[in-house]
């Protein structure tokens, strides 16, 4: 069964002024989720899920490691909860241990709003805590509707150095990296242990078609991983839309998206690549 490696789960109150003031304007509908019950019921027949919220202490976001914690216990889906952190926090490296303590066994990581540079030394004792612990390390990587994100610290390239300096930590760059995509390819080839999701890459179909295919290019298609980007869109419409890139007609001799890359990316296994316990 399917493996979303992309679901939210906060509360608008952990969203503190970002929601209302930078987001809503582009999205119009919630990106938080309160409910288990809605959760559990867009995950049916998804095997497995990552569920994480948000931190980015300088705009005010913060999901608690406690809520996560506790929002997987009561769900009936099979998810593996994330704690989200921010390491410009003098505290981080406590936050980290805590969320061990927790069972939470990955990090989501948000520098274009939390704005920290990912290739700063300063945070090589926090990715070595990482490591050490075998957690994932998830980043957004890419695009923000918020006025006030960086985006110059949320190129996929910045994942690059964190993978040369730590070779074993197991990493995923969100959203394909887009509207970088194929500096995500690029990043994934040279790196063994950095992955990416395929989040809302088909929302922007002339994008996301053009990735798939330049993954296949780069020989990289076995590095791609399926997610939501739930609430924004359930697995349903993600499958959905993943499924009409695979129907857009392309000019003859013309690269195309072969039917493997969406049966992997849909059906695929990869558990075992990210070092999750069958």
């Amino acid at each position: 069964m399917i493996l979303d490696v992309h679901t939210h789960a906060m509360t608008p109150e952990q969203w503190g002024p970002e929601w209302e003031k930078n987001w809503e304007p582009v999205y119009r509908e919630p990106a938080h989720s309160t409910s288990v019950e809605e959760y559990d019921a867009a995950m049916a027949g998804v095997g497995t899920t990552f569920v994480f919220g948000l931190r980015a202490t300088r705009a005010g976001v913060a999901t608690p490691h406690d809520w996560i914690a506790d929002f997987v216990k009561r769900s009936t889906t099979n998810c593996i909860g994330f704690m989200a952190l921010d390491p410009t926090d003098d505290d981080v490296l406590e936050q980290l241990r805590y969320g061990v303590q927790l069972g939470l066994r990955g990090i989501k990581l948000y520098p274009v709003l939390a704005h920290f540079d990912p290739r700063d030394e300063r945070f090589d004792p926090f990715y070595r805590a990482a490591d050490d612990a075998g957690l994932i390390v998830l980043w957004h990587m890419g695009a923000t509707p918020s006025p006030e994100g960086r985006l110059d610290v949320s190129q996929p390239l910045v994942v690059d150095e964190v993978a040369r300096r730590h070779p074993g930590l197991t990493q995923i760059i969100a959203h394909m990296g887009h509207p970088w995509q194929r500096d995500t390819m690029v990043v994934l080839r040279k790196n063994r242990r950095v992955f990416s999701d395929v989040s809302a890459s088909w929302f922007r179909p002339a994008d996301g078609h053009r990735a798939l295919i330049r993954a296949q290019e780069w020989g990289v298609v076995d590095k791609l991983v399926f997610g939501s980007d739930f609430p924004l869109w359930t697995p349903t419409d993600a499958i959905a839309g993943l499924t009409a890139l695979g129907e857009i007609e392309v000019p003859e001799g013309a690269p195309t998206l072969a039917k493997e890359t969406l049966d992997w990316i849909l059906t695929g296994d990869q558990r075992p690549a990210l070092g999750i316990e069958l």
